[in-house]
Formats: structure tokens, C-alpha cells, sequence
């Protein structure tokens, strides 16, 4: 079992929306803390349109524009390197998708925070009927599927479930 916020560790939920998976562009970028209260959301302004599939144009891209002004890469760079000063000596990304991953590596433009220590591959937990069910409970409370944030929140969520699911066993 994984579990790493104390003091100098932190787990982070990442979830990324890009435009497709062939042609792929960052659109926006959402982490939460395993603790609920370090979380950064940041959609982009200069992502390429044109590369959105049928699916990001009906579902994602209605999404965006609700939380703040679109930034530009380099800003959403420079954006992102500062948040992750913010946080503990130790940080590891959780994230269901390696896409997820290569799009916030792509996004730091070649800077390596050095507290970012690595990846926690999420997927072993998504068939188990406690990070399932805690997912879709949070999408019906709180906030809409296929949306970076959301998602990334959904996410936590399921891991917290699937946490207490291990304790009581």
C-alpha cells in the first residue's frame, strides 16, 4: 500500500484534457493533493484547434473558460514550475494515463522541479469496485466528466476509497 503525504512527501492527482490522441496537444492540466488542499488548474489559450477530435470538440472543449483567463504555453510553464515549488521535498504524480504523464513532462518544457520524484501508475485501481464506484460518486456530485480538474479530484477521490477499502481488511 502507497501512501505518502506526511510532512516531506505528497502524492499529486494529475489529469490532463488534450486535443487527440494522434495528434496531441495540451488543452488543459488538473492536480490535487492527496490532502484536497494543494490544487492547480490551468487551460491554455494557444493549444492547436485544429487537432481536436469530434469528442474534444462536443465534451471538452464546452468545458473550458469557466475558472480564469486561458494562458499561453510558456506561461502555463512558468505557471506550473512555480506551483511545484510550493510543495513538500517529495512529490509523486498519480495518474491513470502515461499520456497524462508525458503531457506534464512536454509542459514543463524541460525543467525538472526537483522535488518531482516520479509516477504512481493509477490504472491497477480503476477495475476495483472502490476507486470505481468513488469516481463516478464524485461526477455526480461535484463536477463533470472530462474535465482536467475534475477528473484529477474524481481521481483522489477513488484512491481515498480504495485506501480505507484496504485498511478495514
Amino acid at each position: 500500500m502507497l501512501h505518502i503525504t506526511c510532512g516531506d512527501w505528497m502524492l499529486i492527482f494529475l489529469d490532463t484534457e488534450y486535443t487527440d490522441p494522434v495528434n496531441c496537444d495540451l488543452i488543459s492540466i488538473g492536480m490535487v493533493g492527496e490532502d484536497g488542499k494543494n490544487e492547480l488548474y490551468l487551460e491554455r489559450s494557444d493549444f492547436r484547434v485544429e487537432w481536436c477530435n469530434q469528442f474534444v470538440q462536443s465534451t471538452v472543449l464546452p468545458l473550458l473558460g469557466k475558472t480564469g483567463p486561458a494562458i499561453t504555453q510558456s506561461k502555463l510553464t512558468t505557471q506550473l514550475a512555480a506551483w511545484f515549488l510550493t510543495l513538500p521535498r517529495n512529490v509523486t504524480i498519480a495518474c491513470d494515463s502515461i499520456t497524462d504523464w508525458k503531457l506534464l513532462v512536454a509542459a514543463l518544457n524541460g525543467i525538472h522541479p526537483p522535488n518531482l520524484t516520479g509516477r504512481y501508475d493509477l490504472r491497477g485501481h480503476i477495475d476495483s469496485s472502490e476507486f470505481h464506484h468513488a469516481v463516478i460518486r464524485y461526477h455526480e456530485h461535484y463536477g463533470p466528466w472530462h474535465h482536467a480538474l475534475h477528473d484529477a479530484h474524481a481521481h483522489r477521490h477513488g484512491w481515498l476509497a480504495w485506501q480505507d477499502s484496504r485498511k478495514s481488511q
